[in-house]
């Protein structure tokens, strides 16, 4: 294969990506107007008409603004390559610093926080104006600033020691160093699975122990029939930046806990914390993080190889605006065009995420009464503005959620499979 060729294959797939989004977008946003009018059957009698077309609104605003985005992401990722954007930032870092190794990681650190900031607008658009108008955010700017000053730094501090080391390991392994840097990769991984919940989180928000002793007891009791362990049961102040809700379980190990948002316990009754607790431990009790862990393993032990292919090759270089091989730009160009060519993989992985998430559904219907964990996603869709009405091949393609009414019928029939939990 030629640059030529291959300067084309990649501005066609560029092209067919985009629009493929854009028509995707279009789709999503004809389907939620065309059912606006009126909340669907299932949830007539749960779901005022006002809220409804609230969450219409709210999807309709954030899918405009994202076109946008994706038109804005292809043309930087048009200057960055075949304009010759990251040749000219490489020329600049290597003048700069000497050894190949800096060299490289320079360029990568460069055109990423040049990334960051570029997309900074779009960022402040969606937080301050988006979000805004739905009456969502309640982040200050301070806060703001704050929590990107505190990523830069915690990215340098775990980032860079990454990179450098992934640009060692490529250097010095070998035609095999894409399994160690597989290997690497996925330890980091598990790391930050680790220290994420006592080290990383109480960075960007405030955690306190649970104090409704009411609401203890029954979690405790909930933990103690799944057989599941955590350091603690938390509360965090989402409502510091958003009127959002949700609740998680993170960590690994020893340091599993369990977090519910300020905003979730105002909203939910004893019952509904109940149900969407016990659908969190329904992942971890089917292995979800176990198997998704294998997932990515698997498909950057299989990237890594393709890249290891291609950085052989003049043509992926030349064929990508850049003149002067390295390592280290073949690692960046591989991952920022890695997107173009995987797009179709997107469904599956949803598709994957979205069986999960019946799984988890089930496991809660189990373990707690159905109709409870239905009344809570009811209130939760509604608190969030979460549209009922996605077109199904927009969701097909990013939803990682099944859609409320498949996921709502879905726990329906799994509450007439338990009339014994309809007396708890």
């Amino acid at each position: 294969m030629t640059a030529a060729h291959f300067s084309l294959i990649f501005v066609a797939a560029l092209a067919l990506t985009t629009l493929a989004k854009l028509w995707l977008a279009r789709r999503h946003l004809a389907h939620i107007a065309a059912h606006r009018a009126a909340v669907p059957d299932a949830f007539r009698e749960k779901i005022a008409l006002a809220d409804h077309q609230k969450a219409a609104d709210y999807t309709t605003a954030k899918t405009r603004f994202a076109m946008l985005d994706i038109l804005f992401d292809a043309v930087l990722l048009l200057v960055f390559t075949l304009a010759g954007g990251i040749q000219f930032i490489a020329d600049l870092c290597n003048g700069w610093f000497g050894a190949p190794l800096v060299q490289g990681a320079a360029t990568i650190v460069a055109v990423l926080l040049l990334s960051s900031l570029l997309e900074t607008p779009f960022s402040l658009y969606r937080t301050f104006v988006i979000e805004a108008r739905f009456g969502f955010n309640k982040m200050t700017v301070a806060t703001y600033l704050a929590d990107t000053l505190k990523s830069l730094l915690l990215g340098a501090a775990i980032g860079l020691p990454l990179l450098f080391g992934v640009l060692w390991l490529m250097s010095a392994m070998g035609s095999y160093w894409w399994l160690y840097v597989c290997l690497a990769w996925m330890a980091f991984n598990l790391l930050i699975l680790f220290i994420y919940p006592t080290f990383i989180a109480p960075l960007f928000n405030k955690f306190t122990p649970l104090r409704d002793e009411a609401m203890k007891a029954r979690i405790e009791a909930l933990l103690a029939r799944c057989g599941f362990t955590a350091s603690g049961l938390f509360v965090m102040d989402g409502s510091k930046r958003s009127a959002h809700g949700n609740a998680y379980f993170t960590g690994f190990g020893k340091t599993k806990r369990i977090v519910f948002f300020d905003t979730l316990l105002e909203r939910l009754n004893g019952n509904e914390i109940e149900a969407v607790l016990a659908h969190e431990l329904g992942h971890f009790k089917r292995h979800h993080v176990l198997k998704r862990i294998v997932v990515t393993f698997a498909l950057s032990l299989g990237f890594l190889w393709l890249l290891g292919q291609l950085m052989q090759t003049a043509w992926f270089y030349q064929g990508l605006g850049v003149s002067t091989p390295s390592t280290a730009l073949a690692l960046l160009l591989f991952f920022m065009i890695l997107p173009v060519f995987s797009f179709l993989l997107q469904p599956l992985l949803s598709a994957y995420s979205r069986k999960h998430e019946f799984e988890a559904d089930a496991y809660a219907a189990g373990q707690t009464d159905a109709t409870d964990m239905a009344n809570a996603l009811v209130k939760l869709y509604q608190d969030n503005a979460a549209t009922l009405t996605p077109d199904p091949l927009y969701s097909g393609f990013y939803d990682s959620h099944p859609p409320a009414a498949l996921r709502i019928e879905h726990l329906q029939s799994l509450h007439f499979q338990a009339p014994s939990l309809q007396t708890r």
